[in-house]
């Protein structure tokens, strides 16, 4: 399978090592509207062709499939065109800004008869991996909550530019980062949000949200609380389930943990190659895809990872709580 990365951005080298490192797949292409950084992400690639327009990279017939790694509210115009092109399509989260753009992408890619993939790289950290393990083997019993705390930073100047623009970034921290907790939380509590409860705060002059708290009910009564904050004083990304039976942290910095009535054991010790071991998983789960097998995130979750935060703007806007069938009106 001949792959052409369109993006080159900050995940591009991980996309890259991930094509060098599975059989049957190999990295034709990369397009960049940056050609310096293009060359920058196509240089562990020496074989790979150099685009500035993703249009030119389909029209020469060089590509197979894409990996669409660009500002999230080009995902639809860029996905539609490979599909019209005859091209696979592996797109970063989020899938779109909107639901329709969501439906338009799925709808293209089932008219041209090209698979088409939602990289929602949670399902593939071995941490988050490790610790869907043990909720799948029934020791902890039943899920009753999922508390995630993230930080990240939104203060202008610290990333791109297009990250602080609402039409392109379809909104800030929620979208972005958020978007990331939303997914494992619907994972890993293995339901569907049927209530939404949002707050925003918009700070450092920002037209984005650069904090923002979610509490989320889902279809089987587990209890969600996301929390994301931007340029706190201590940093942190740490997801704790609160089961039946115990409890799980997982932390990437450390790995993950089960506590059962005062004892531990790590399951997962992290490691400097967790995060490469993730794209690899990912694309290889492409590449199934591809031929023919069942996508490990399915598109209705990520469909419904939009739809969520979507929700939540609303909920903030609004102040109060949204349930799901008023967020369905969204589409």
């Amino acid at each position: 399978m001949r792959i052409g990365l369109i993006g080159a951005g900050a995940v591009a080298p991980y996309h890259c090592a991930a094509a060098a490192a599975l059989d049957g797949v190999q990295l034709v292409a990369v397009c960049d509207i940056d050609e310096a950084a293009a060359r920058r992400a196509a240089a562990g690639c020496p074989d790979a062709a150099v685009f500035t327009d993703h249009r030119a990279m389909l029209a020469a017939g060089v590509v197979d499939a894409v990996i669409v790694n660009t500002p999230h509210a080009t995902h639809l115009p860029i996905g539609v065109d490979a599909a019209a092109a005859g091209a696979h399509v592996l797109v970063e989260k989020p899938m779109a800004t909107t639901l329709e753009d969501c439906d338009r992408l799925v709808a293209a890619c089932e008219s041209a008869g090209v698979a088409l993939t939602v990289g929602h790289i949670q399902h593939y950290l071995p941490e988050k991996v490790a610790a869907q393990r043990v909720l799948a083997s029934g020791e902890l019993g039943t899920v009753r909550m999922v508390r995630d705390n993230r930080s990240t930073d939104y203060r202008p100047g610290t990333r791109s530019p297009w990250f602080f623009s609402p039409e392109i970034a379809g909104g800030g921290a929620l979208m972005n980062i958020g978007g990331h907790c939303i997914d494992r939380a619907l994972w890993l509590g293995a339901g569907r949000a049927v209530e939404m409860l949002a707050t925003t705060v918009n700070r450092f002059g920002s037209a984005v949200e650069t904090d923002g708290a979610m509490m989320l009910r889902l279809d089987n009564g587990v209890a969600v609380s996301i929390v994301v904050v931007s340029d706190p004083a201590t940093r942190g990304d740490l997801v704790t389930i609160v089961c039946d039976g115990g409890v799980i942290e997982i932390n990437p910095r450390h790995g993950t943990t089960v506590h059962i009535d005062g004892r531990s054991r790590l399951v997962h010790r992290s490691h400097p190659d967790d995060i490469q071991s993730a794209f690899t998983a990912q694309l290889e789960d492409f590449q199934r895809v591809v031929q023919g097998g069942t996508p490990t995130v399915p598109i209705a979750h990520a469909r419904h990872v939009v739809e969520l935060i979507l929700a939540a703007y609303r909920s903030a806007e609004e102040g109060s709580a949204l349930l799901f069938a008023e967020a369905d009106a969204l589409r």
